[in-house]
């Protein structure tokens, strides 16, 4: 039986970041304790489509050519939805990715055959090297993983949640956990959980929605900030690894 990696995406149009169903976040809210999301084997990770061949994921999430892609995703336990079961081609984890500080949680996996895009599946817009997301600015992510820090089993619908990122405050929480390749949000029970991992943390920039963070790791009762890969400083890599395969 093979496992799974399964593509988050708020329903999409082929254009990068624009929804086809605009989504409604109500407060934000969050995953922990969150609400259901619009939009054979077992889910361990998520992840997101930037083009039609390529996702991103977090490095400890250890995907391998074994695996799965699942895109289209929404409800686990239904085989009604139209779902896109993708091999894997190849893997690429970040060459200084340290599973001591977790630093460089990225990897990126190359699909043996394209992905059909349609208003279900559609690429996310990646953050460029010179884009600022300040402190207190909202942003979603989304994923399968704990919707209670205690709670006995991952929900079968996807779920979403609206964020606020941190800056200075994260250091509070995690002191030099946080280096310049991480970006942390939420807190206070708002919060990725176990499940979640290379899952998205997206920002609306001038009208798309933007990949700034994979979720990497944060606090097991879930009231400390959730820790994500930072993707503006890592968009080199993502670039010269897509580009030289």
């Amino acid at each position: 039986m093979k496992n799974y990696i399964l593509f988050i995406c708020m329903s999409m149009i082929i254009c990068c970041g624009v929804p086809a169903i605009p989504p409604i976040i109500t407060g934000y809210s969050r995953i922990v304790n969150g609400e259901e999301a619009d939009s054979t084997g077992f889910h361990f990770c998520g992840g997101s489509l930037i083009n039609e061949l390529w996702v991103v994921t977090a490095a400890h999430c250890n995907a391998r050519t074994s695996h799965c892609v699942i895109l289209g995703e929404h409800d686990l336990s239904s085989n009604a939805e139209p779902i896109q079961t993708m091999t894997v081609g190849k893997v690429f984890k970040h060459p200084n990715y340290n599973g001591f500080t977790i630093n460089n949680d990225i990897l990126l996996i190359k699909l043996a055959t394209p992905a059909q895009l349609n208003t279900h599946v559609s690429p996310v817009c990646l953050a460029e090297t010179s884009d600022n997301f300040p402190g207190g600015m909202k942003c979603v992510t989304s994923g399968w993983g704990l919707t209670r820090y205690n709670a006995p089993d991952t929900p079968a619908l996807l779920q979403k949640a609206a964020l606020t990122l941190l800056t200075n405050d994260c250091k509070r929480y995690w002191g030099t956990k946080i280096t310049d390749l991480k970006i942390c949000a939420g807190a206070s029970g708002a919060s990725s959980r176990m499940g979640d991992s290379g899952g998205p943390l997206v920002c609306q920039k001038d009208g798309v929605w933007t990949l700034v963070g994979t979720v990497s790791w944060g606090s097991s009762i879930c009231f400390s900030p959730g820790v994500y890969t930072r993707v503006t400083k890592l968009r080199a890599w993502v670039d010269q690894t897509v580009a030289a395969n």
